[in-house]
């Protein structure tokens, strides 16, 4: 599914397309609708680069148990465990 935004919401926002899918990615991430690993992949950056922008903005990491588990599977996969 996709959603067109309005290029005058854009416009409005004073907010280029980019600025505006971190600041909609990080209020899902904040409502824990969406987990930090799969927040920083739609916004295109590592996770140390989303948790920066986190930190910067002062807002916490919340790590729940299946965020752990999923990095376990993904390190596995990897061969790093």
């Amino acid at each position: 599914m996709s959603v067109l935004i309005p290029d005058e919401v854009l416009k409005a926002s004073g907010m280029s397309e980019n600025e505006l899918m971190l600041e909609l990615i990080i209020l899902l991430f904040q409502q824990k609708k969406i987990g930090i690993g799969k927040a920083a992949n739609l916004v295109n950056m590592n996770l140390l680069q989303f948790q920066h922008e986190l930190a910067i903005r002062k807002i916490s990491v919340h790590y729940e148990i299946a965020d752990l588990e999923t990095d376990i599977k993904n390190l596995q996969k990897l061969g790093r465990i």
